[in-house]
């Protein structure tokens, strides 16, 4: 499309489409290093046969490799699973499950901190907590589309009195749902709802990398419904509210993506 290109690279009888660049033999790398063997599935699928994936870097330097490697090295000893095993925050069992989360007491007391300091700062800002529950018909998610546009991600139904039942991986049909249990005037407007609800979606178990990539994770959610002269100052306080919470955790630095409605 428009003015992008492709590249191929060939290395004897093998064609590759990729960004590049390679080589022509290993000789032309004078510092390079292999970092670590794993297995892998054939695209990426656990049905296939497994792969030996082999991870390597190179520079053109010894002291630019060096540098990176110590950089690598630094990273490590700042790893939250490394620093949650040895802190007693959380731990991750075979017996539980890849990507399920068991809360220890200290992680659990730091948790219930940033939780409390999340629901303060709703309340200040006019928002009201619900609760839902963490399984519902599969037919609520046909009605709402998740099934047809996120039926991958989501785990195989479950029976319950002969009606098929999945769990929730998004909370957004419950919150509708309290909104149609009662009737709205329009003096109301805006209702703030906001719950830190436990969601569930698959991850492929080689995808899956401590509290960063889960199967299970409790969601900061929230929903607004409110009259179209609302929307301007509505998306405003969202912003400043978002901002307010970026700023109190640290976070200086972040990127902003707009979700425009996409075909998937």
């Amino acid at each position: 499309k428009g003015e992008e290109s492709v590249s191929l690279y060939q290395q004897g009888a093998f064609i590759d489409l990729c960004r590049g660049p390679h080589i022509p033999d290993t000789s032309w790398l004078k510092s390079f290093k292999l970092l670590r063997v794993a297995g892998s599935y054939w695209r990426g699928d656990e049905r296939n046969p497994m792969l030996t994936r082999v991870y390597g870097t190179a520079f053109f330097d010894k002291k630019d490799l060096k540098k990176y490697l110590n950089r690598i090295e630094e990273a490590k000893k700042r790893d939250h699973r490394k620093l949650g095993k040895e802190l007693g925050l959380f731990t991750i069992q075979d017996e539980v499950g890849p990507g399920l989360i068991l809360w220890q007491p200290r992680g659990a007391l730091l948790r219930k901190l940033i939780e409390d300091y999340w629901k303060d700062a709703h309340y200040k800002n006019g928002y009201e907590l619900l609760y839902t529950p963490h399984i519902a018909r599969q037919d609520l998610w046909k009605t709402s589309g998740h099934l047809d546009f996120y039926g991958e991600n989501m785990y195989s139904p479950m029976e319950i009195d002969e009606v098929a039942y999945q769990l929730k991986p998004m909370n957004c049909p419950f919150h509708i749902g309290v909104y149609n249990a009662t009737k709205h005037s329009y003096r109301e407007f805006p209702v703030r709802w906001c719950e830190l609800g436990t969601v569930y979606r698959y991850e492929r178990t080689g995808a899956l990398h401590g509290l960063m990539r889960v199967r299970g994770f409790t969601q900061d959610d929230a929903h607004i419904f409110c009259r179209p002269d609302h929307l301007e100052e509505e998306i405003f306080n969202i912003i400043d509210l978002n901002l307010q919470v970026l700023k109190t955790f640290g976070f200086a630095n972040y990127d902003v993506y707009l979700s425009t409605r996409p075909e998937k």
